[in-house]
């Protein structure tokens, strides 16, 4: 390692201590402005450009917006339909009617981890998040109830998303690491799902018992509204559930599609290109939305200008998420452009470690550092791609496996997702710290473990 080596590590730590302090002092600074000031701050203390500086904001929140931004925006309108329709409701009351209490967790883990095949983690919780809060409105009206129903019902949800975001094929992470390492899609996500049941469960269900009755949070009333149902005439009948639900998980099959084509079709097929665009995140969720406006809403004989209203105020309480998530993105872009990820690399290389071990914590270590789990998993890759291939002995699957479990542990203050729960659930830094970082930790803790035994295993016979 070099003196640059050893500034930018600390950079990077200093940037993000100083982060949590102008949220959380007496400042009390909002979330975007911090993130701006410190990232301006990461690109001073690197020696960049004024211009570049600028250059590297704008990209950076830019990306971010394009990426997630729209896709949570169509994801909020979304909601906003299957609430004013009742289906969300009817869901949350089968759920309820159907699940004690104590099986409400792992009844949502389950729905996670349908909706978590094919989705993004941040797609799969703003879809998500319309039956978390109605259950857990529901489940906080029993007296009997202590601690937050919202933490309760939604770490379960958060735990299967990262768990098959991280180490199950078709998501770009593991699918970057398949590629990279030159293994087979079939056995890594046969491990990555067998690794994921444990993993999902230890950080959801009980994860979530365990913290839920020690935390109070509670989202914003505006963003409760907006996703729970609002009161009907007796002249306006519940749409049908069966309707419902296949609107809301039509974005989630047109990205399975996308994701089964990619792995059967060859790559100059016609087909893999119409589902390939039918698939992405962005145009998937608004077929999801047009779908939903055309089936619960105008063939219902619903008003479209009380419509547009609705979508529009469905708008306003995710406004700030979305430019939140947006300067996390800025925060991210400023440290990768400034080699923080190099210099990971090159501390890792003082380290000897068996691949499994060591492929995890190079994405660990870059992912927490840069707030990109894809740098993270490319970075390890690409590191271990000459080992992978100079060792025939070395399980592939299970290397892409670790890497990609390395790339879910403590995502914090420059990941786009952090933000994502706090805001959407009302949490403070801390609570966020408690739920999300703790979460995806514990998922891709296990992850390594499961991966290890399963080397032990093959190894064995």
């Amino acid at each position: 390692m070099t003196n640059l080596d050893i500034d930018l590590l600390l950079t990077a730590l200093i940037s993000v201590v100083v982060l949590v302090a102008l949220i959380v002092s007496r400042i009390k600074m909002h979330p975007l402005l911090a993130l701006l000031v410190v990232s301006i701050g990461v690109g001073f203390a690197t020696g960049m450009e004024p211009g570049s500086i600028v250059k590297h904001l704008t990209n950076g929140a830019g990306k971010t917006l394009g990426a997630v931004g729209v896709v949570i925006a169509l994801g909020a309108m979304l909601g906003k339909i299957l609430a004013d329709a009742g289906i969300t409701e009817q869901i949350a009351e089968a759920i309820l009617r159907r699940a004690s209490d104590r099986m409400i967790p792992w009844a949502m883990t389950l729905v996670a981890f349908v909706v978590g095949i094919p989705m993004f983690f941040e797609v799969g919780l703003v879809v998500m998040l319309p039956l978390i809060f109605s259950v857990a409105r529901k489940l906080e009206s029993h007296a009997r109830f202590k601690g937050s129903a919202y933490v309760y019902v939604g770490v379960p949800v958060i735990s299967a998303l990262a768990a098959m975001h991280g180490m199950v094929p078709p998501h770009p992470g593991p699918l970057t690491a398949i590629a990279t390492l030159k293994t087979s899609v079939g056995p890594t996500m046969l491990y990555g799902f067998l690794a994921a049941v444990p993993a999902m469960i230890l950080g959801g269900p009980l994860y979530g018992a365990f913290i839920s009755p020690r935390m109070s949070t509670k989202p914003d009333q505006a963003l409760l509204d907006q996703f729970t149902l609002v009161e009907q005439s007796d002249n306006e009948p519940r749409a049908g559930v069966g309707l419902g639900v296949l609107a809301a998980l039509l974005p989630a099959i047109l990205m399975l599609v996308h994701a089964v084509a990619e792995m059967v079709l060859p790559k100059s097929a016609p087909m893999l290109h119409v589902a390939s665009f039918l698939g992405n995140p962005l145009i998937a969720m608004l077929l999801g939305v047009l779908f939903a406006v055309a089936a619960l809403v105008l063939a219902r004989g619903g008003d479209a200008e009380r419509l547009r209203h609705a979508l529009g105020s469905s708008l306003k309480p995710i406004a700030s998420i979305i430019m939140i998530i947006a300067g996390g993105g800025a925060f991210q872009e400023m440290l990768t452009s400034a080699k923080v990820g190099e210099a990971i690399v090159h501390l890792t290389q003082h380290f000897a470690f068996p691949p499994l071990i060591l492929g995890w914590l190079i994405a660990m270590l870059l992912s927490v550092s840069t707030g990109s789990a894809t740098v993270g998993i490319v970075g390890a890759a690409g590191l271990l791609a000459p080992l992978a291939g100079a060792d025939p002995s070395l399980n592939l699957p299970l290397l892409a496996l670790s890497i990609g479990c390395g790339s879910l542990f403590f995502n914090y203050a420059n990941h786009a997702g952090f933000w994502m729960v706090k805001e959407s659930f009302g949490m403070s830094m801390g609570e966020a710290t408690k739920t999300i970082s703790v979460v995806q930790s514990i998922v891709a803790v296990v992850g390594l473990v499961m991966a290890l035994i399963f080397n032990a295993v093959v190894h064995v016979r």
